[in-house]
């Protein structure tokens, strides 16, 4: 049978497929899924239609469905460059981003003054800690094609990075001026922690606020940031009016369900007890390479992180994705743990090994994987690694949930535009944290923050302990230390300790209610915990 060709990328539209792609540009996706479907049945070489279902995949978050059609789409017409550009945003979208900079290379090759392939690579990079290489690029970029607002913003994001602080400003006040009404560049500024909107500013934000053409990105963006203007100028109403509001506008794009969280803690307490944990005592890699810092967002991980850091011995990465990708491969998980024989859990720690080694830069002997959420991943931690360190930054539940609720993450972080999940999601953190601490007693070292502000030198001493690490005076002053922070806390780190966190809450504790019922004893007993007995 002779297969018929391809549809090329330039050829005629069919009717149906026009109808599917304007249903697609309207965001009908109801609609444009059985138009797709029913069109590819007809005709299943068309890569214009593949490409089109891909994309609708990747909008409903099935990057791995996506890239499987673009690979499809790629194969039946290698020179379909839409294609290819959008298989390198899923596979930076799936952290994979050495694949996705193969896949941009191959583009700029055919089109060497694209913009949006530029700007992609340079992000890349910049997963992968090629600051430097990004920089110029972006710089290369923006020499070539100055009108860009959202190259500028991206240009801001790695200078912050690198801790350019001043000239990361400056990139991002050109973003603002090309487009005022840029609501993530507004957002930038203000996740700073370090800029002062004056009132030309604020009246910027709140006329761009005003318009009905803003998106709905831009408006929770706008919201954010003149929540945090409002708040530098002591105005609590006004300021938490805003965080309202973009909260609540953010939780209309976002799924999240806080009984499915309750419910994984509950398979995680059920599943990783003493019994589980004799019986596969020393069975995952030897290695001891990682320090785990985890906990919530927000709650210290970053000071955490460059404290340990600023010693000659450990390597600062960042939060990397690859225990929950490895969590993500474990069937009924976290049921299916207790299936794992030892040399599967090997096998997973050293792969964790392999993946975490494209971020390294040094050969110091230990590094940190930062990522607050793995404290949800911790069973799996402590049977594939056993030898690894782990510490728990904790918080004061309603600073620390008060100060994400501030906060606008790029992504993930799903329970934080609700002050009732918030105070749930908080509670499930500390419930398998104290499960954890029964069964497995001395493996996790907990910092409380506040005691962290109170007695530094102490704290850091316990810390270096708990890592097996001597003491350098350099861990004392990590805020002199030169590196790249990713997170929310950049600058904050690279600033002596600070006790202004502890407090920022106080001002806005009568509008807090929802979260205080959803904390329940959690926060009357803080810093001890209530005796869960396995359940809420």
């Amino acid at each position: 049978m002779i297969p018929v060709p391809p549809s090329p990328p330039h050829a005629r539209w069919h009717p149906r497929l026009i109808e599917a792609a304007l249903a697609l540009h309207d965001n009908r996706l109801g609609e444009a899924e059985p138009l797709l479907r029913q069109h590819l049945k007809a005709d299943p070489f068309d890569a214009r239609a593949i490409r089109m279902l891909a994309e609708l995949a990747g909008r409903i978050g099935r990057y791995k469905d996506a890239e499987t059609l673009l690979r499809r789409a790629l194969e039946l017409s290698p020179v379909f460059h839409a294609a290819r550009a959008n298989l390198a945003i899923v596979l930076y979208r799936l952290n994979r981003p050495m694949e996705a900079i193969g896949e941009l290379d191959l583009l700029l090759e055919e089109e060497p003054d694209h913009v949006g392939h530029a700007n992609l690579k340079a992000a890349a990079l910049g997963r992968i800690g090629g600051f430097d290489e990004a920089i110029a690029l972006y710089e290369t970029v923006l020499r070539d094609a100055p009108d860009q607002p959202r190259v500028w913003m991206s240009y801001g994001h790695m200078l912050k990075t690198v801790g350019r602080q001043a000239d990361g400003v400056a990139a991002y006040r050109r973003a603002v001026a090309i487009t005022p009404s840029l609501g993530e560049v507004w957002w930038s500024l203000a996740n700073l922690k370090t800029v002062a909107f004056d009132d030309a500013d604020i009246a910027t934000m709140t006329a761009a606020l005003a318009r009905d053409d803003v998106s709905v990105e831009d408006r929770f963006h706008l919201d954010f940031a003149l929540g945090k203007a409002f708040e530098d100028l002591r105005r609590a109403e006004e300021a938490f009016a805003h965080y309202d509001s973009g909260n609540r506008l953010r939780r209309t794009q976002i799924v999240y369900d806080a009984e499915e969280t309750r419910r994984f803690v509950d398979d995680s307490v059920a599943t990783f007890d003493a019994a589980l944990i004799a019986a596969r005592a020393g069975q995952g890699s030897t290695a001891s390479d990682p320090i785990f810092v985890l906990g919530m967002p927000r709650s210290g991980s970053t000071l955490i992180e460059q404290i340990l850091s600023s010693h000659s011995l450990v390597e600062g990465t960042s939060e990397l994705p690859d225990v929950p990708a490895l969590a993500r491969a474990v069937a009924d998980y976290p049921a299916g743990l207790a299936a794992l024989n030892g040399a599967q859990l090997r096998a997973m720690g050293d792969d964790y090994l392999r993946r975490a080694a494209v971020q390294r830069r040094t050969d110091r002997p230990f590094f940190i994987d930062k990522l607050p959420n793995n404290w949800a991943h911790l069973p799996l931690i402590l049977l594939m690694l056993p030898n690894a360190r782990v510490i728990d930054a904790r918080r004061h539940p309603l600073g620390c949930c008060f100060s994400n609720y501030k906060q606008h993450f790029a992504r993930g972080q799903a329970f934080s535009y609700d002050l009732t999940d918030m105070g749930h999601y908080y509670r499930d953190y500390v419930r398998l944290m104290a499960h954890v601490d029964r069964v497995a007693p001395g493996r996790v070292h907990r910092v409380f923050y506040e005691q962290m502000v109170d007695d530094t030198e102490a704290e850091v001493r316990h810390l270096l302990d708990a890592c097996g690490l001597d003491w350098e005076p350099a861990c004392l002053s990590f805020h002199e230390t030169r590196r790249p922070v990713r997170t929310a806390s950049s600058e904050q780190v690279r600033q002596p300790i600070y006790r202004d966190g502890t407090e920022a809450w106080k001002p806005f504790d009568p509008r807090l209610g929802p979260l205080r019922d959803s904390l329940g004893d959690v926060l009357t007993a803080y810093p001890a915990v209530p005796d869960f007995d396995g359940s809420l």
